[in-house]
């Protein structure tokens, strides 16, 4: 898995936990264990979730004798070098075991339409939520996008 930096990827949502996790992931398949972390640990130490994952990077380097698994000049990240021509990346990269949910949808319990009802003077739309009797809607920046009069000029 591949995260963006930037500019919807980690930094900018402050969820660094996907990076401990993907860490931790990595030393517990070196180690053959599992974790469990408590939510909010910071509260009992500062930094508490980054102390545990370094180290249990540094034990999982030291038992399996991989040195690259914890490097002490950027812990929890590794070296990349280019295929092509050898050359290191510039950045370290975090190299890891991630644990991704899938989030099932049923189409049956989200899809609503109607064929009369109330609509909205402004964009012509039906009024929002279903306790109103309404249907899906399009953003006003969309209404907008469509209605914009070099429209016809655009091509797919």
């Amino acid at each position: 898995m591949v995260f963006n930096p930037y500019p919807l990827g980690v930094p900018s949502r402050m969820n660094v936990g996907q990076i401990f996790e993907c860490s931790l992931g990595l030393a517990g398949s070196l180690l053959d264990r599992h974790y469990r972390i408590a939510p909010f640990d910071e509260r009992y130490e500062q930094e508490a979730s980054r102390k545990r994952v370094f180290s249990e990077l540094y034990e999982a380097s030291k038992q399996t004798a991989n040195p690259w698994v914890f490097e002490p000049e950027y812990p929890g990240k590794s070296r990349f070098f280019d295929g092509r021509t050898g050359d290191p990346f510039e950045q370290p990269v975090i190299i890891g075991k991630p644990y991704i949910l899938k989030f099932i949808h049923q189409v049956d319990d989200k899809i609503h339409g109607r064929s009369s009802g109330h609509y909205a003077l402004v964009t012509q739309q039906p009024l929002r939520g279903r306790s109103k009797h309404a249907s899906q809607r399009i953003p006003t920046s969309g209404v907008n996008a469509i209605s914009h009069p070099f429209l016809s000029r655009v091509s797919p």
